[in-house]
């Protein structure tokens, strides 16, 4: 792959907590434009490997580079720049502010960015409606549903226009009903803005529709398939 197509690149990435290795000369290039499905066990480090693919926590060894950028000798400042400005987050859990409206909550991001709150509420209101939640702008999140709650953290994850997505099992606190109205509007939003994603899943189903499976193997990353997955 050509570097400059990448928009997320490991390079022999280790992961060590004291004595216990949970990633191990972990290699992976993830395009511009390109969504992978990340599988594997419980415990078998998905979390940790977004934690310091989206800078959230330092590699024990091996080098992280983000649209080109390698991150290993940047500052804290630099890197915290990186991350509100090129990555959006998704968690299980919305963690969703509760005094806020659904409008308040995306809109927040942009307000740190510097916006200005008329074209960050404008802005907030755009990613909403374009997830189906136009006439729930006023909602604090305790009036929305689950689903609703979580497509607003999805429309929080992508307000601020970022070129690398990271979801840590989106859907994995829904009913499947739900799960698969919340990865559809996920999945069709990111391919609309063009976005790389890396998303973790237990859900073989959701894996086959995107670009590319890998799975944590023995602390090793290995490329797969969606048909012949068996993590």
């Amino acid at each position: 792959m050509n570097r400059e197509e990448c928009a997320l690149r490991l390079e022999r990435v280790e992961r060590r907590y004291g004595d216990l290795t949970v990633l191990e000369e972990v290699d992976f290039s993830l395009r511009k434009g390109e969504t992978a499905a990340l599988l594997g066990p419980s415990g078998s480090g998905k979390s940790s490997l977004l934690h310091i693919a989206g800078l959230l926590e330092a590699p024990s060894a091996g080098e992280v580079v983000i649209n080109d950028v390698a991150t290993s000798a940047l500052n804290d400042a630099e890197r915290t720049r990186i991350r509100r400005d090129s990555l959006g987050f998704v968690y299980q859990f919305h963690h969703l502010l509760p005094e806020f409206t659904a409008i308040d909550n995306v809109a927040l991001p942009r307000l740190i960015a510097g916006e200005k709150k008329s074209v960050a509420d404008a802005e907030a209101a755009a990613f909403l409606t374009a997830l189906g939640l136009g006439e729930r702008l006023s909602h604090q999140p305790g009036q929305l549903s689950g689903g609703e709650q979580q497509r607003t953290a999805i429309a929080r994850a992508l307000v601020n226009k970022p070129s690398l997505l990271f979801a840590d099992e989106p859907t994995g606190n829904l009913d499947p009903k739900t799960s698969d109205a919340v990865f559809d509007a996920l999945l069709n939003i990111v391919q609309t803005e063009g976005l790389a994603a890396l998303i973790a899943t237990h859900d073989h189903r959701l894996a086959k529709r995107m670009d590319r499976t890998v799975v944590i193997k023995d602390r090793r990353l290995v490329e797969v398939t969606p048909e012949t997955t068996t993590a």
